[in-house]
């Protein structure tokens, strides 16, 4: 596909509005060609094969961009092999749901054969049969299947699409979950149609890969598939006309997992680099390479499971593998360690005060907040949580909290509007969340959602979390030891790779990415790493932190 917005909207089998057939026409976005060598070559469409036998699909072809060179090749592996242009008749299949790209890209191939000696009646054959004006994402379940699937799929926000064939799309490909872009299909009907063995290469947008809305397509790639590449080229000049799409080549096959390749670029990544990246790709057994315009890393493996692929540079992402198979998940039954979050009362101007007189004692209880936390050591504001919560985790009998009862009474309308009141009416005084009374006794290093880097401060028992502070509490762990491994920046590393980076470069330390970072045994940790490690957190020493992190987890270096 050669479109950033709109050129593979509905048309075909569904009538097209007029209007968006003309958005279609005007917003094409080409591949540059050398994107699409590149492409070819890592996926391995190359004319010393017998290409006649194979087949090759193109889902969204527009006018041209992948067809001209993947006809090149396939005319110089037909000469090659001593092949007749007409044994290659299957050997592409190329879709478009604009007739005038249909009819270009057919032009546009027809002349390249010529040019190569082909027969116009040959020629004409072929050509009428490798490009289709039709809806890839709607052929029938028995379509051909493929040796390759390549393309640039279009990025089209499915709720922009009309609603018949919006329901016949989701119908079809069940990937595409919630407000999903149209080539989140793409690749799900791309992988499904490749045989066994086979490969599809894309260049696209890479946000599949962390967003909510790619959840599905990668749990049907981490089950089914090899996820065997992925090429960043966020500030490459890969298209003929400058676009936001912040694009990654990926590489798919259908095979059990293998090793995996992560490559960066930067802005000078052009014909040349991506022809010694695809050689090194395909035949070095290098681990890493360090060139002027791009770094590669090979993985033993690709990250399992459906939730957010790490992003990192290739050096990174290579050490946080290498952690990830040798460590476990900081979050540990064995160790007894758990990451929360703090309390959400749903009414924080009526459940939070800084009058410890408001209730009973034993219902007054002090409460750290983000600000708290600020300077590393835990100060104390003085804001307590009106709790209506007892020690057995039930909610409380005003009847036995007379100053909690007037309390609460006074402030009832605010409280009753809340959902979680109108939900229970019986229980309109409850917070949202229940309040565990071991959680405030216990020592726990705390968290806020929102930092630039990663901020543990030990609060050593007595406060209970607001909503905005995520929280850790560990049965085995010295607080101040894993506090110093979790100054450090291994550890940063892991959020910073899962995290969604706000405005700024601010990081969100929410729970889910807390749980990403991997820990080594505190059992097997030398006494003179734990010693360094809680000195290290006791005086805020970001780099101390990191030298013993890095001695703890047996690494000789910090990668970049």
């Amino acid at each position: 596909m050669e479109t950033e917005l709109l050129r593979s909207a509905p048309a075909g089998a569904l009538a097209l509005p007029e209007a968006l057939q003309e958005a279609v026409r005007h917003g094409e976005v080409f591949t540059r060609r050398w994107v699409v060598e590149a492409i070819l070559d890592l996926v391995g469409y190359k004319d010393a094969l017998d290409l006649a036998d194979l087949r090759i699909i193109e889902p969204a072809c527009g006018q041209g961009a992948f067809l001209s060179p993947i006809a090149a090749r396939l005319s110089a592996s037909c000469r090659n092999h001593g092949r007749p242009l007409l044994d290659a008749i299957d050997a592409i299949r190329a879709f478009d749901l604009v007739e005038m790209n249909v009819e270009r890209s057919r032009a546009t191939v027809a002349a390249q054969l010529t040019d190569d000696g082909w027969s116009a009646s040959e020629v004409e054959k072929v050509v009428s049969s490798w490009i289709r004006h039709g809806d890839f994402l709607l052929q029938e379940a028995n379509a051909e299947t493929a040796d390759f699937v390549v393309g640039n799929p279009p990025y089209i926000r499915l709720e922009d699409v009309p609603d018949d064939r919006m329901k016949a799309y989701r119908k079809a490909c069940t990937s595409m979950n919630g407000r999903a872009d149209i080539y989140i299909g793409f690749y799900e009907t791309g992988l499904r149609r490749l045989k066994k063995g086979g490969t599809l290469g894309f260049i696209c947008a890479d946000r599949w890969m962390r967003n909510q809305y790619g959840r599905g397509l990668r749990k049907l790639v981490t089950r089914d598939y090899s996820m065997d590449l992925v090429l960043t080229m966020h500030d490459v000049d890969a298209f003929e006309e400058q676009v936001s799409a912040y694009p990654a080549v990926t590489v798919v096959s259908r095979r059990d997992q293998g090793t995996a390749i992560v490559a960066d670029t930067t802005a000078g990544f052009g014909d040349e680099a991506a022809r010694e990246f695809a050689l090194w790709a395909a035949e070095s057994s290098e681990g890493l390479v360090e060139q002027p315009t791009y770094h590669a890393a090979r993985l033993p493996h690709w990250f399992p499971g459906e939730d957010s692929w790490p992003s990192a540079s290739p050096t990174r992402l290579a050490m946080l593998e290498e952690l990830s198979d040798r460590f476990r998940l900081l979050e540990d039954e064995c160790t007894g360690t758990r990451v929360g979050i703090g309390v959400a009362t749903g009414a924080d101007k009526v459940f939070i005060t800084h009058d410890g007189k408001t209730a009973e004692p034993g219902r007054m209880q002090p409460l750290a907040m983000v600000k708290d936390t600020t300077s590393g050591k835990i100060n104390w504001g003085g804001n307590y949580l009106v709790n209506p919560w007892d020690s057995q985790g039930q909610l409380v009998d005003l009847d036995a909290y007379p100053k909690l009862a007037v309390y609460f009474e006074r402030h009832r309308e605010v409280l009753g509007k809340r959902y979680v009141a109108m939900k229970q009416p019986s229980r309109w005084y409850k917070t949202i969340d229940k309040v565990d009374p071991e959680l405030a006794r216990r020592p726990k290093l705390l968290f806020p959602d929102m930092k630039l880097t990663i901020h543990p401060v030990l609060d050593e028992g007595g406060l209970y979390p607001h909503h905005n502070l995520y929280y850790i509490v560990s049965e085995v762990w010295d607080m101040r030891v894993l506090g110093g491994l979790l100054l450090s920046r291994v550890a940063e590393a892991f959020v910073e790779a899962y995290a969604v980076k706000m405005r700024g470069g601010t990081l969100r330390f929410q729970a889910q990415y807390l749980r990403k970072i991997r820990v080594p045994d505190p059992a097997e940790m030398q006494e003179e790493d734990r010693k360094a490690l809680a000195r290290a957190f006791d005086e805020r020493d970001v780099e101390a932190a990191t030298e013993a992190a890095l001695r703890a987890y047996g690494l000789d270096h910090f990668p970049d």
